[in-house]
């Protein structure tokens, strides 16, 4: 079943879809991801995934877990980003965020965290390779409050960057967002530094689905879709993927024009 929508419309090749509230978009994205998804395993082997761990991902991932007859048993699971210099066990960690949330619940067939803890190269060198053997069939994203999807912020976001995954130094609007969203509660708490999968290897995903509720999000949504496409706002190089949906609430789209 079909949720209604309170605008659908493409701007250049990016699917928008707006909803009446944040539990709706999360239903509707849900429901698509997990359609898309017995799709594809009706017909290949094996689905490669890349996940965002961000709490604007709590109501599609809430979705997607119960969703039955998914054999997550043939389902290859990475995640985009992580913090360096937190403890293995801290609870901002994205991968333990992914983990309780979704892959302790629904047992993927093979789970690849991103290990911060080793050296910065290393890592960048061991998780690109995991992530080109395959193809990645789909990528479930957000975009933050600076546009920035994963952690390439306006600062050092590259559309044409030659790496699959890299180190960056967070800007001051991606930290505090950590705060703003109940993260961590203060500035001076937040890492300065992450491992990223680049730009490039978000946009090599063949589906992407983009959740983004909010109204901490109605100024990166409306940037996204009416901005010059440049690194100034990174999530405005959605609207070249050939098969990307952007699914966002009243509170982060705004009034519809009439």
């Amino acid at each position: 079943m079909s949720l209604p929508t309170v605008v659908e419309r493409i701007v250049d090749r990016l699917k928008v879809k707006v909803y009446e509230n944040r539990s709706m978009l999360g239903r509707a994205a849900g429901l698509d991801c997990a359609a898309h998804m017995r799709e594809l395993l009706g017909k290949q082997e094996q689905v490669r995934m890349i996940f965002a761990a961000a709490p604007s991902q709590n109501e599609f991932l809430e979705t997607l877990v119960k969703v039955p007859d998914i054999d997550w048993s043939r389902v290859t699971a990475f995640h985009m980003d992580e913090y360096i210099g937190l403890d293995s066990d801290a609870p901002q960690r994205f991968g333990l965020f992914l983990k309780l949330r979704l892959f302790d619940l629904v047992h993927p067939a093979e789970v690849y965290l991103i290990q911060s803890s080793n050296s910065p190269e290393e890592e960048c060198r061991r998780y690109s390779e995991i992530i080109a053997e395959e193809p990645i069939d789909i990528v479930c994203m957000g975009i933050g409050e600076n546009g920035h999807i994963a952690f390439n912020d306006p600062p050092v976001a590259d559309f044409n960057d030659p790496d699959l995954m890299k180190t960056v130094e967070l800007d001051e609007v991606c930290r505090q967002q950590q705060v703003n969203d109940g993260c961590f509660e203060s500035m001076d708490l937040v890492p300065t530094h992450a491992l990223t999968l680049t730009i490039p290897a978000l946009m090599r995903g063949k589906r992407l689905f983009c959740m983004v509720p909010g109204n901490t999000k109605k100024d990166a949504v409306q940037r996204t879709l009416k901005d010059e496409m440049s690194t100034a706002c990174p999530s405005t190089i959605l609207r070249q993927h050939e098969d990307c949906t952007l699914y966002t609430d009243t509170a982060a789209y705004g009034e519809p024009e009439s």
